[in-house]
């Protein structure tokens, strides 16, 4: 599998290997190595939702375990692809999060569809990987076995339409549809909701551009006229908050919205409120 963008550049194995990627890719090849040593493992570390209360741990570890080698193969062969121009637009924190996030997606969806049954596997969280991937570079053209061309959105949209008719037909062949749907699922609900989040930042930071100007004029009317030398005074308050505001915003350029501390959070929120009511 490799894939190209609109102008024909590639970005199969010359993207390099991320950090987080190659961690997951090497704690599952791990788990994988240790149940076949060790075939109780397994089980240990299998989700059965009618267990959780007892085995919590499986909510997570399920994500690392794998019923055979073609299983474990073929998702991390997806995330070797899919994942590192994930990670690196979005910083290793931030993937491994989303990662998680997609897995628990994977996990919720099997107490609606396998309540008594065991799950395992990395394929929610891979299939939420794929999905952001789709989600940022829709019109990239990948090449399924170096010769198939399609479009990742529609490669994940076909993925997603078979699980669903899968679970319809109750056809799954062993295979955990609903999970790959809670991958999809909790992806897309934290995707969407990032991008609000991203969204407000980006209207904070024209306000608070706005408002320094207002500030410095001493006119939070007009800021295109030159107000009378009595209006200009200093407004030291109000500079200091815009000053920590441009720093915390700084903070997320750099680091993410994650990032930020309870404090830092707050700040936004009040700047925010004021923006709303101006």
């Amino acid at each position: 599998m490799a894939y190209r963008d609109n102008y024909g550049y590639g970005y199969s194995f010359g993207y390099g290997l991320t950090p987080w990627v190659k961690r997951i890719i090497i704690a599952n090849v791990a788990i994988y190595l240790a149940t076949l040593a060790f075939p109780v493992i397994q089980l240990w570390l299998t989700l059965i939702p009618a267990l959780t209360f007892v085995r919590p741990w499986t909510l997570v570890t399920y994500m690392f375990a794998h019923g055979g080698f073609f299983h474990l193969f073929f998702n991390m062969l997806v995330l070797f692809f899919f994942g590192p121009p994930l990670e690196g637009m979005w910083g290793g924190r931030e993937f491994a999060k989303f990662y998680l996030i997609s897995g628990l997606g994977g996990a919720l969806f099997s107490y609606f569809f396998a309540f008594e049954l065991g799950v395992l596997g990395a394929s929610a969280a891979v299939y939420g990987v794929m999905l952001a991937f789709a989600m940022n570079w829709p019109d990239m053209t990948i090449h399924i076995w170096g010769i198939l061309p399609v479009k990742a959105k529609w490669l994940v949209a076909f993925l997603a339409a078979v699980s669903v008719a899968s679970i319809i037909g109750g056809t799954g062949g062993g295979i955990a549809h609903f999970a790959h749907l809670g991958g999809f699922a909790a992806a897309y609900l934290y995707l969407r909701f990032d991008q609000r989040l991203t969204d407000r930042v980006a209207r904070l930071k024209k306000f608070v551009s706005r408002r320094r100007f207002q500030v410095s004029t001493g006119d939070p009317e007009e800021p295109g006229q030159r107000p009378p030398p009595r209006a200009r005074r200093p407004r030291r308050d109000e500079d200091r908050v815009l000053d920590e505001v441009d720093r915390v915003l700084d903070k997320i350029s750099e680091s993410g919205l994650q990032s930020l501390s309870p404090d830092e959070l707050r700040l936004l929120d009040d700047v925010s409120k004021r923006y709303r009511q101006n």
